[in-house]
């Protein structure tokens, strides 16, 4: 006896079978995005971020030794005391303008400057003195991340790397609330603490390696911390110009790849023919469909932002020039990427598929999707290869970190080398509509 929707069944599979794009579509998508995710997320004891600091040592006494060397034991931080060295040339060790300059740029969201005469006076209970030296956090506020991170290990490094002047502070808060210490005990303290320094100066000076973290917020511990934005300090809804770049981006590789798709439909109706078989060339012919795809992603582009200004505030009118640049080029690149996309398939149906497929997968890496301060640095390495990362790289700058059209060079580079890349192999795969 035959069920009689087994035949309907068959007939879908096959059609499914035949239709390779459709087929990818429903499983390797799927499998692509788990395996993103479990990159980012996946087999890791905790979900903090290694984080990028800054620290400038301007004291350079035993005890700021200490501590930067604690801070560089923390295995979530990645503790810069220099910037990287350039064509082998060692750099000068960060100070105070550097460091800030730093994260004004974008090299890290957070920086430490310890004071001079920080080792006289390293730790404190309850109010800081005015005289008493703090230790400066400067911080990027679109980093909501980064700040509270370094703050909370900060604390906890203050009590394990420099455990003799805990003690010591200790000391002082006796004698003034509880009458003071015998001068036995006095002695023996001090036998105490300067045993202790030997063993910190046998290990290395990073104290010990375990223990609680004792964040006391900004400033909050036992480490006088004062907290500083260099960037963003007076920008209103400061991520919302990052997600109109991030978004806006991300669609526009959709609306790039479905407005090429017009190529497949005049390939089917025999449309493309007739234009080939007058004066009009193929190169000609994907120039215009470029230049088209070109306004319509650069309009696109317009609206969203003109609606973050009207609705959220963004500072839309005072960054029009750095706009324009980044608009067009990011325009050019996507429009070029749709082209290529639409030449690589046969129907319609294909160039869905696989556009779906890609854009999706490149936005996932290249932070379209979610902030890429959350992944790890191999897929943050990963993400040069995105469109979608150099455009939102280059619109943070614009809007985010106020700098000029000249600093935007990185992304304008790269963003019209790729669009000619991918122009010219659209040109070179749309061969076989010529024959």
């Amino acid at each position: 006896m035959t069920v009689p929707f087994i035949p309907i069944v068959r007939t879908a599979l096959n059609a499914l079978r035949r239709d390779g794009a459709a087929l990818a579509l429903s499983f390797v998508l799927p499998i692509a995005f788990f395996s993103i995710f479990a990159v980012i997320f996946g087999g890791r004891k905790d979900m903090t971020p290694r984080v990028a600091v800054i620290v400038a040592d301007e004291d350079r006494s035993a005890q700021s030794q200490r501590l930067v060397a604690g801070l560089q034991a923390e295995g979530s931080l990645r503790v810069m005391l220099r910037p990287e060295a350039q064509q082998g040339v060692q750099q000068m060790e960060y100070t105070a303008a550097t460091a800030e300059a730093a994260v004004k740029a974008g090299t890290a969201s957070v920086a430490l400057i310890v004071p001079k005469g920080f080792g006289a006076n390293p730790v404190s209970f309850g109010p800081p003195r005015g005289d008493a030296p703090e230790i400066q956090m400067l911080e990027d506020t679109g980093d909501a991340i980064a700040p509270q991170v370094v703050a909370g290990l900060l604390q906890k490094v203050g009590m394990t790397a420099m455990p003799d002047a805990l003690i010591q502070q200790s000391a002082k808060f006796m004698d003034q609330f509880t009458g003071g210490l015998t001068p036995a005990q006095h002695d023996r303290l001090e036998g105490n603490i300067q045993l202790l320094r030997g063993l910190l100066a046998a290990q290395g000076g990073r104290g010990a390696s375990g223990g609680a973290s004792a964040s006391g917020g900004f400033g909050g511990g036992i480490l006088p911390v004062k907290t500083r934005a260099v960037v963003g300090e007076n920008k209103r809804n400061p991520m919302v110009s990052f997600y109109a770049a991030a978004i806006g981006v991300m669609f526009l590789m959709f609306t790039s790849s479905g407005a090429a798709g017009a190529l497949l439909d005049e390939a089917e109706s025999g449309t493309l023919d007739r234009v080939l078989s007058s004066r009009i060339t193929m190169t000609t012919l994907l120039a215009g469909k470029l230049a088209f795809n070109m306004l319509l992603a650069f309009c696109q582009l317009v609206m969203m932002f003109l609606w973050a200004w009207a609705v959220f505030g963004v500072d839309f009118f005072g960054h029009i020039p750095g706009f324009t640049v980044m608009g067009v080029c990011t325009a050019f690149t996507v429009s070029a990427f749709g082209i290529l996309l639409a030449s690589l398939c046969k129907t319609r149906a294909q160039l869905e598929s696989l556009s779906t497929l890609v854009i999706l997968i490149m936005s996932s890496i290249g932070g379209s999707m979610f902030p890429r301060v959350l992944m790890p640095e191999s897929m943050q390495k990963a993400e040069l290869f995105t469109i979608n990362a150099w455009a939102i790289d280059g619109f943070t700058k614009v809007f985010w970190r106020d700098e000029p059209v000249s600093a935007l060079w990185p992304q304008v580079a790269v963003l019209l080398a790729a669009g000619i890349v991918l122009f010219c192999l659209a040109r070179w795969f749309a061969r076989r509509w010529e024959f």
